[in-house]
């Protein structure tokens, strides 16, 4: 068997014929050349005998041969296509304009689903920008998950990077994966998804899990008002939690002005903010001294108690009487922040009921944001939000690249 016919048997690579190699320094260097005379442009079926004109040599960077970097050479013509011009002929085996094979690309991507960038960069002998580009090109071609069927969503955004730089994620409740993702964190971004998704699939959505952001709401109510929006239960919590540490830090500023001793408030944080069940003796100790000693800072705790008793309870029923006691009580605590507090739960009332109702959170999401944050932390940040979406929806949408020797 001839030198050449064993390397295109190695190469397993469809319509080329090896005309030559050679090993340098670089690696092995294939000379190829295509087994086709037609010329096809890269963006569309049209192909063509007519040349254009011709180019010099190009290089891919192809899997490793014995240890060797490997790298195809050939030189490539150019045709003119009625729809998008003098064009470079495209190559069965590579993307356009891309320096690797598809085989060395789709390698890259199932390992960036089990390992972090340094690990391939090592292992695959390439940059770290080569392996965000890789991802972006492969997310590109491969197909995109099926928004149709989709009737319960949850609607969060993630940050990618510091300086308020953020990502809009979906997630579908029923299928329990990433449906979509998108830069930006506002009601645009989210309008991209009713965009892609089409009045269709938007007219079919019928529940809608968020924290209390206005943006995101406007843009439920605009593109799918048949949604009804359930408001996650841990951002209702946390916002009774972030009033009642508000009312601790003036409490403790109170104490200093006064030229009292603010020692009664030091070291309350915790115990007023954990879970009542999972106390220990001193922070009970502490909150029996604040009930004796600071009605302001008790009030506050038990308005807090009230609405995590809202998802403590045996049904709807038992919330509804929860939040509205909440919202009677809170208006009338003289307590700015619970007044205030009282009030956005008043205008988001149903949304919060429906939560209970349906049984609903964003707690899968919250969890995937976690596992998305693994991924910043482990490749070290990203240069650009498509570099990131395309680790992201690679990791946790669903995708499984295939090793290209299987």
């Amino acid at each position: 068997m001839r030198d050449t016919t064993i390397l295109r048997r190695l190469l397993a690579l469809p319509e080329i014929r090896v005309v030559g190699a050679e090993l340098g320094a670089a690696g092995l260097i294939v000379d190829v050349r295509l087994g086709r005379t037609r010329l096809r442009c890269p963006a569309c079926p049209f192909a063509t005998r007519r040349v254009y004109d011709r180019r010099p040599e190009r290089r891919w960077r192809h899997l490793d041969l014995g240890g060797w970097r490997c790298y195809l050479r050939m030189p490539l013509r150019r045709l003119r296509c009625p729809r998008h011009g003098v064009r470079t002929e495209g190559v069965p085996f590579a993307a356009a304009h891309a320096g690797h094979t598809l085989a060395f690309e789709e390698l890259v991507a199932w390992q960036a689903q089990r390992l972090d960038k340094t690990s391939i960069t090592r292992l695959m002998r390439i940059s770290w920008r080569s392996v965000g580009r890789i991802l972006e090109r492969w997310m590109a071609r491969a197909e995109r998950p099926d928004l149709s069927g989709l009737r319960r969503i949850g609607v969060d955004e993630k940050s990618w990077r510091k300086g308020h730089r953020y990502v809009t994620v979906v997630f579908d409740h029923d299928r329990r994966r990433v449906a979509f993702m998108t830069e930006g964190g506002g009601e645009e971004s989210l309008g991209r998804f009713f965009a892609a998704l089409g009045q269709t699939g938007a007219a079919a959505i019928e529940l809608v899990t968020m924290d209390m952001s206005r943006n995101y709401l406007r843009a439920v109510q605009r593109r799918a008002p048949q949604a009804e929006v359930c408001f996650d239960p841990f951002h209702v919590v946390t916002l009774a939690n972030f009033a009642l540490d508000q009312v601790r830090r003036e409490e403790w500023n109170r104490a200093r002005r006064a030229g009292t001793d603010p020692r009664a408030v030091k070291h309350t944080r915790w115990a007023l903010l954990k879970h009542p069940a999972r106390l220990s003796a001193a922070q009970r100790t502490l909150l029996g001294a604040i009930r004796r000693g600071n009605a302001r800072l008790w009030r506050a705790y038990e308005l807090k108690e009230m609405v995590r008793a809202i998802y403590a309870g045996a049904g709807v029923e038992d919330a509804r009487a929860w939040l509205d006691g909440f919202i009677h009580r809170a208006r009338r605590s003289r307590l700015r922040q619970f007044a205030k507090l009282a009030d956005l739960y008043r205008d988001h009332r149903e949304g919060i009921l429906a939560a209970v109702r349906h049984g609903l959170s964003n707690a899968r999401l919250e969890g995937l944001n976690n596992r998305l944050a693994l991924l910043n932390h482990r490749s070290a940040g990203f240069h650009s939000a498509e570099a990131f979406m395309a680790l992201a929806m690679l990791c946790v949408g669903g995708y499984t690249p295939a090793l290209p020797f299987h």
